[in-house]
């Protein structure tokens, strides 16, 4: 069966756009899966739902040129049906996706890896190196300063890392059923807190499927002015990440400069809408906060001197001698490598995937943006580096376009809840990625499941590949310039 028959079959999904839902049988699961891997898709979310005594449902969300298809999987938790083909074959990133499945779910693929993955026990089996002069270092989970907890476990030979294995899941927060104790007008708050560098992207794609089931038009300034708020996360995460990425090799006049930026804009976007991260920016219906006139300006200045300095920093980077020898060819994620274990965002841009959500399947107002596509082939922390830098850039051109071009009229639109059974999906750009929520609405304006899915899924894989062959001390430089997030991946 083609992929072309999958489409013809699916029907369009409330929410983002080009999102469509189909439901699949057993068989066809694993057929729908293969066809969208022959045709180069990739998976983008893998989760369940329990839906009542007698059954449950297993969802597979796919992205494709033409948007993002949901399969809907059936299962029946009577007697013996309780599992599901896996899909870790076809697309690597599934396994652990299914490790957590079945730790919320108590639903069981066919994957062969049945370690728990957000449940920990004191039994966890990692997978061992032998051989002469190989020796383990264990590193985590819990580390200097406020990084979040994650357990890497290293197998070397001298220094150079032969083989890296992860284990995350140490800050699950049960947040799936925390939604469900929540109003659904009210759950983009804590969308926005899945991931705390990500707060505008969770916000905006909780909010998009949920207006996206119940009917809501949003105002064409509203739509512009979160297109302002995400671009300006995107910039502060850029510039918080160059400045950590120069310190970690060794050169503290970056991070102190690029800190110094990053705090003229949060000092701009909290004078412009009430507050730094713009964790509340976002809500049904439309913005919190609309922006003045004078503010516009004001903030409009600081983007563009925050462009300039970026631009003279750029070119100081590119000829220190030192961060070229620590960047280039470290943490190289080839090309073919990236696009195998589905890759998303920054990351797989940086190693040759041009996939980008505001290009490739633009909602409002991205469509009239046009933003240009950043994309590097080299796959190592040079390109990293280079992604962002120019990203940064373009998020600046956006940022003061917007502001130029802002739509007149109201900020914010009038919304209900939308009727019980109803089901939507969001789908946006973050600044590290393709951010997803999938929401399904309850009776009496109550959410009955919601799942939000962080790019720090497909990613943190490759960060096990990227390190092979590089030296321990590499590690906190190749980790920092991927910056995944531990909160968005241990729901």
């Amino acid at each position: 069966m083609s992929l072309r028959r999958w489409l013809d079959r699916a029907h369009s999904v409330p929410g983002a756009p080009s999102v469509r839902g189909i439901g699949v049988t057993g068989r066809e699961w694993t057929d729908i899966a293969r066809d969208v891997a022959v045709a180069g898709g990739r998976l983008l979310s893998l989760w369940g739902s329990n839906t009542d005594a007698a059954g449950a449902a297993v969802y597979a969300a796919f992205l494709l040129d033409e948007g993002a298809l949901i399969a809907e999987l059936p299962i029946s938790t009577g007697e013996q049906t309780t599992h599901y083909a896996g899909l870790e074959s076809l697309f690597p990133a599934a396994s652990r996706m299914q490790r957590a499945l079945f730790d919320l779910h108590g639903l069981r693929s066919s994957d062969p890896d049945r370690r728990g993955w957000l449940h920990h026990d004191s039994e966890y089996e990692f997978l061992r190196v032998s051989g002469d002069g190989v020796h383990e270092i264990p590193v985590g989970p819990v580390h200097a300063g406020i990084i979040e907890p994650g357990h890497f476990r290293f197998s070397v030979v001298g220094e150079k890392v032969l083989k890296l294995e992860q284990r995350l899941g140490y800050t699950h927060k049960d947040i799936e059923r925390r939604f469900t104790q929540l109003p659904i007008l009210q759950g983009h708050r804590l969308a926005a807190r899945v991931s705390g560098d990500s707060a505008v992207a969770f916000s905006w794609s909780y909010c998009q499927a949920l207006e996206g089931m119940s009917e809501c038009a949003v105002p064409p300034r509203a739509a512009w002015l979160r297109a302002a708020f995400l671009e300006l996360e995107r910039i502060a995460n850029h510039l918080g990440d160059l400045g950590a990425l120069g310190n970690d090799a060794g050169f503290a006049f970056g991070l102190a400069q690029f800190s110094r930026l990053k705090e003229q804009l949060l000092r701009a976007t909290d004078h412009a809408f009430g507050e730094r991260y713009l964790m509340n920016a976002v809500v049904p219906g439309g913005t919190r906060a609309d922006i003045a006139p004078a503010a516009a300006v004001t903030l409009s200045e600081c983007i563009g001197a925050v462009a300039r300095e970026a631009r003279v920093l750029h070119g100081i980077y590119e000829e220190h001698a030192g961060l070229r020898d620590r960047f280039m060819d470290a943490g190289r994620l080839a090309t073919d490598l990236a696009r195998q274990l589905g890759v998303l965002g920054l990351a797989g841009r940086a190693s040759g995937q041009s996939l980008d959500l505001r290009i490739d399947c633009p909602c409002v107002p991205y469509g009239d943006l046009a933003p240009a596509k950043i994309v590097h082939e080299a796959g190592d922390v040079a390109a990293r580096v280079a992604v962002r830098f120019d990203e940064l850039q373009e998020s600046c051109r956006l940022v003061g376009r917007i502001l130029d071009a802002l739509p007149p009229g109201p900020h914010l639109a009038t919304i209900e809840a939308p009727a019980a059974d109803s089901f939507g999906a969001g789908l946006i750009e973050g600044w590290r990625g393709p951010v997803f929520v999938a929401l399904e609405a309850g009776p009496e304006g109550s959410i009955r499941r919601c799942h939000p899915h962080d790019p720090s899924w497909q990613n943190w894989p490759a960060l096990e590949h990227a390190i092979i062959g590089n030296i321990v001390p590499d590690f906190p430089l190749i980790n920092k310039s991927f910056n995944l997030s531990y909160s968005g991946h241990d729901l």
